[in-house]
């Protein structure tokens, strides 16, 4: 810990009324007075009284310290109030290589699933995988641009933010997404709104292209040995409403009633995207939907958000008494129930100047809710035998 009372400034010696690279102390103590101020591990630290509400100093004073490169926060240290400001980098530092290292791990994980989707067996010849290179394309393409257009936003809002981690698990699609990191406070409810329906609005985008694409492909044929195993396992997805309304208006089939017969898999890529675009507009938290209903609801996002957790539970319940589907199946909604209360309670991004949104945002703001719906399907997979 570095103390820069030397400097000019402290308890002791108030002549020199500034503090390195951070804001004027006069400006600062127009709503915080001002005890001491030291370095400590990279950030500046002012001790002191706030002279108004807490909210109002940072407030007040945030947008002081993004002037001068540094991000805000009234914290308490020590028993005292103290605003804490730390260095703000926006942009790349470096060669990500986690990023690297993560995407390219992923690029294999989906190269093997994406196997099983054109019928190949990568456990008899591992080489075959690269024959799946398409459904690795429309999977990771989808994602790449839904978590790029949260970058990009962030950037263009000056927020701090991470290059995308992808996540590569064994599962039927070798992935379980992507995701960005955002450091700092959010400016104002337009940044949170953005960088919020940036994502989703951009995969969407992409999903769209990979579904079009997808349809005129020709479809995986199945082996007709397969199809008289009675221990064969068998897959089956449910169509959200956009990839139906996209099959009709291209006349293209999606081979339902076709057993010895599959879409191709970079539909199945796209379809990934459509999942992700539901699953990611849910409005709880800090999820891409809790961003985007905070920003055009404020507080009363809270209050929505409550009520999610207990209609994914009710929606498994529907589906398991009433309809009849194995627990294996309705699954998902109860780990996303548990996942949503947990999410909901510590609760959405808060922007320290929280005016309401324009009539623009809010518009565009509830079609993107109403796409989010089209990707909305009951039962997202069913594994049979």
């Amino acid at each position: 810990m570095d103390d820069v009372d030397r400097s000019g400034f402290g308890a002791a010696n108030r002549g020199d009324r500034s503090l390195e690279d951070g804001p004027p102390i006069d400006r600062i103590e127009t709503v915080f007075a001002v005890h001491e101020a030291r370095r400590e591990d990279g950030q500046i630290v002012y001790y002191g009284d706030p002279l108004t509400h807490p909210e109002r100093v940072v407030r007040e004073l945030w947008p002081v310290f993004r002037e001068r490169g540094y991000d805000a926060d009234l914290e308490r240290r020590r028993g005292e109030y103290a605003i804490v400001a730390e260095p703000t980098t926006v942009g790349i530092d470096g060669i990500p290589w986690t990023n690297i290292v993560l995407f390219l791990l992923t690029v294999g994980s989906t190269l093997f699933a994406g196997s099983f989707w054109y019928q190949l067996d990568p456990f008899a010849d591992p080489a075959v995988i690269w024959q799946a290179w398409p459904f690795t394309v429309a999977i990771l393409g989808v994602l790449s641009v839904h978590e790029m257009g949260h970058y990009v936003m962030s950037r263009y809002h000056q927020v701090d933010a991470s290059l995308p981690y992808f996540i590569p698990v064994p599962t039927l699609i070798g992935t379980m997404g992507a995701v960005i990191t955002l450091k700092g406070r959010m400016p104002d409810r337009k940044a949170l709104f953005d960088i919020g329906a940036a994502g989703p609005l951009a995969g969407l985008v992409a999903t769209v292209v990979a579904t079009v694409i997808g349809l005129h492909l020709p479809p995986v044929s199945v082996d007709p040995a397969l199809l008289q195993n009675p221990d064969a396992v068998r897959i089956e997805l449910g169509y959200p409403p956009l990839l139906e309304l996209l099959a009709a208006g291209f006349d293209q089939p999606l081979y339902r009633n076709d057993p010895a017969n599959g879409v191709n898999p970079v539909v199945i890529g796209a379809w990934v995207g459509m999942l992700v675009t539901f699953l990611n507009l849910i409005p709880v938290g800090q999820l891409d939907g809790g961003h985007i209903l905070r920003a055009m609801a404020g507080e009363l996002q809270e209050t929505i958000a409550a009520l999610v957790p207990g209609a994914l539970f009710a929606l498994a319940a529907y589906l398991y008494y009433v309809d009849g589907y194995s627990v294996n199946t309705v699954l998902i909604w109860i780990i996303w129930g548990f996942l949503t209360a947990l999410l909901a309670s510590k609760g959405p991004a808060t922007p320290v100047r929280d005016e309401p949104l324009g009539r623009g945002r809010f518009l565009l703001g509830t079609v993107t809710f109403g796409l989010g719906l089209l990707c909305f399907m009951p039962i997202p997979v069913v594994i049979v035998g």
